[in-house]
């Protein structure tokens, strides 16, 4: 098979693709690709953080890419259980670590593994590593050459390999970007979707610090996610939102498969979306932390960031989808917030990484120290004459695989000159092609860059209008697919 890196690092089917053999040579080509980049200078071993989630076999897989690393003369720090992605991502900071790996398929289904690959600064690699480990991969298949290791047992004797706890520096980051007290003081009831994830147990922990009252929904280890997909969006989150309907709750929370993505329902049961949730905490942390800085969004994220950074005089990127150009962004600039449709966000201060358990924690904060429920917040926000009201939706189409090139080309010469009856403006074709219409109401057509997917996106001012919109761009990308 050929190893492929998508937006996040690399993704299988586990038992087809996603293989133990696979996964060393992934493995022993980042042990090149790192070890390279000190070869011939004089410094302490190299070192890397490993981690991973609640999948199957993840644990297993974990050590075998600690075993190549360990064989490669790599320093290892692996984790003790699994933990959130962002939580090993900031492990490889605390640890002044060269990088890190994580072994997680994050909100893809059960089926799925896979292998996201970290830099120093606890962000996703670059575009150019992963292309690196690709080749690198490749050059020793054809050699016919095979991963170095060094079994578990005598790496962890020899101190090469060493089991840690990534939860207690985590804590005391998410203390000095979160105002634990004020959440004290509130003495707030939340409920917390684990959705079997890898934020389990922790997210609560944390809140459990605050003296928040937690109950904790979907948090034993299943392998098989009990067959969901572990995407914290409204169809997926049907047991949360049944939780809050007794009235018992001031919100609730639900992290992804690794715990790098946020959603959240309000005590009605309304589901507050990543779109909504980024408007709220740009927002709040602007009037109530006064802090300042760009705002950074994928192609696919509402324009409400837009009219937030109007108002408040903040430059607004808008990125392809893919954490990794967010991260990119804070490492260049201050960087208030950043973030993606799908629920990866961090804001100022924090490592390049989304990051579904400070969201959380943020958005408990704002609850405690504005006293009032989310849905209220967001209506509240919406209802400013500079803003609008936004209403989001998404429809993903399985399909077989197809030239993302020809799809682009066939979209742009295909244009449309209106879509619900309203006149098309202009064409972003940053990634897919997104449509953005006279009334500020857009549609964006792409492929995943990890699923056998089409993602049909759209935004305008009543749910009616999305529906619409949705409706309208599966037609159209039918009749593009048609011709490829």
């Amino acid at each position: 098979m050929s190893i492929k890196f998508g937006t996040d690092g690399w993704r299988a089917v586990i038992s087809e693709d996603f293989t133990f053999e696979n996964v060393r040579k992934v493995a022993q080509a980042i042990a090149d690709v790192t070890n390279d980049q000190f070869r011939g200078l004089p410094r302490l071993q190299p070192s890397l953080v490993v981690g991973f989630d609640t999948r199957f076999l993840s644990d297993r897989y974990a050590v075998a890419v600690a075993e190549v690393l360990a064989g490669n003369g790599i320093r290892v720090w692996l984790s003790q259980a699994d933990a959130p992605t962002p939580m090993i991502s900031y492990a490889i900071v605390d640890k002044w670590a060269d990088g890190g790996v994580m072994i997680t398929a994050s909100h893809n289904p059960p089926r799925y593994n896979g292998i996201k690959l970290k830099a120093s600064y606890g962000g996703s690699a670059s575009g150019a590593t992963h292309k690196e480990v690709e080749r690198r991969i490749h050059l020793r298949e054809g050699r016919g050459e095979q991963p170095r290791m060094l079994a578990y047992e005598q790496a962890l004797k020899a101190g090469i390999i060493e089991r840690f706890n990534p939860l207690p520096a985590f804590r005391s980051q998410m203390r000095s970007l979160v105002d634990f007290d004020a959440i004290e003081r509130a003495g707030l009831s939340v409920a917390v979707d684990a959705m079997y994830g890898a934020g389990r147990i922790y997210l609560r922990r944390l809140l459990e610090g605050a003296e928040c009252q937690v109950t904790e929904l979907r948090n034993e280890m299943n392998p098989g996610f009990n067959g969901i997909h572990p995407e914290p969006i409204a169809q997926h989150l049907q047991p949360l939102v049944a939780e809050m309907a007794t009235g018992k709750y001031h919100l609730g929370l639900a992290t992804d498969g690794d715990a790098d993505r946020i959603g959240a329902i309000d005590p009605d049961g309304r589901f507050i979306d990543p779109h909504q949730i980024m408007a709220l905490l740009v927002d709040y942390l602007i009037q109530d932390r006064s802090l300042r800085g760009s705002i950074a969004k994928t192609v696919s994220t509402t324009q409400m960031l837009n009219r937030l950074g109007a108002h408040y005089g903040l430059h607004v990127h808008e990125t392809p989808v893919g954490f990794h150009y967010i991260s990119d962004l804070m490492l260049q600039e201050p960087v208030l917030l950043g973030g993606e449709e799908s629920g990866g966000i961090s804001i100022l201060g924090h490592i390049p990484e989304g990051d579904g358990l400070l969201m959380g924690l943020l958005l408990t904060e704002m609850v405690a120290k504005r006293r009032k429920p989310l849905g209220a917040l967001i209506d509240e926000l919406m209802g400013r004459p500079y803003m609008g009201r936004f209403c989001y939706g998404r429809d993903d189409r399985a399909v077989k695989p197809f030239p993302k090139a020809d799809l682009v080309e066939g979209l742009i010469a295909n244009r449309p000159s209106a879509l619900t009856g309203t006149s098309v403006a202009h064409v972003n074709n940053r990634d897919g092609v997104k449509f953005i219409l006279t009334n500020n109401s857009w549609l964006l057509i792409r492929p995943s860059g990890t699923e056998p997917l089409l993602r049909i996106y759209a935004e305008a001012s009543s749910h009616e209008a999305v529906a619409t919109l949705l409706a309208e761009g599966t037609v159209l990308a039918q009749q593009v697919l048609k011709k490829i």
